[in-house]
């Protein structure tokens, strides 16, 4: 299968884009990979966390790309990315730093897809819809929601993702996204501009102008479509 994809990662109101994102797409190997993290831990913390644990999933998958995609190889590649922020917070001191975590592994016509915080993954299908929407792992604390499950230094306990795998069909999109993106829209506005009959970037566009007139977090978004 061919892979299309379009991408987006500003700063919005904030003084500082915590959020990060790679792209692996290797397609002699009919492989393809997105990642967004969304850190947390305030300035310059976050974006360390999110950069860090980005990049060790990332290094991971390119390493071991030749490797059939499955719960234990996402397990492990969380595994490599704890232990890296756990060494990244003893640089700074023992600062308390965490991420959140979305990816979509595309593996010929199947897709591994985990995550944990907020950060959301949704996959449409021309004619069905809507057939998969990661769950925000958030919890209410005083009333304040605060997210239940991410990377976080010296935590690896709550670094373990929810991850689900779907066979994939020609025209099928999937979204990957930061809260800064989904928390500007309504659902509907999402899945609608994402199953217009455009070109990626066009829909990526739609989404900035939202994001920018009603946003007020740093916003970062994979969009993919499978031919």
């Amino acid at each position: 299968m061919k892979i299309k994809y379009a991408t987006i990662s500003k700063t919005g109101r904030r003084s500082n884009n915590e959020d990060t994102f790679q792209v692996v797409d290797m397609p002699q190997q009919d492989r393809f990979m997105g990642i967004v993290c969304d850190g947390m831990g305030g300035h310059y913390c976050g974006e360390v966390a999110s950069e860090t644990v980005c990049n060790a999933i990332t290094k991971y998958w390119e390493k071991y790309a030749a490797t059939v995609d499955c719960t234990t190889k996402v397990g492990l590649a969380c595994k490599k990315a704890s232990v890296a922020i756990d060494s990244k917070s003893d640089q700074l001191g023992h600062a308390q730093i965490g991420t959140t975590m979305v990816m979509a592994s595309i593996e010929k016509d199947n897709v591994t897809i985990a995550h944990v915080g907020d950060s959301r993954c949704y996959l449409l299908r021309p004619g069905d819809g809507l057939l998969y929407q990661t769950q925000d792992h958030i919890r209410l604390d005083f009333g304040w929601e605060v997210i239940a499950k991410c990377f976080f230094s010296y935590r690896s306990d709550v670094a373990v993702p929810d991850v689900r795998q779907f066979s994939l069909q020609a025209g099928d999109r999937l979204l990957l996204c930061s809260d800064g993106l989904h928390k500007s829209m309504k659902d509907e506005t999402l899945l609608t501009l994402m199953a217009e009959d455009k070109p990626l970037e066009e829909i990526i566009n739609e989404y900035d102008k939202i994001c920018e007139t009603r946003g007020d977090d740093n916003y970062t978004a994979i969009l993919i479509e499978v031919e």
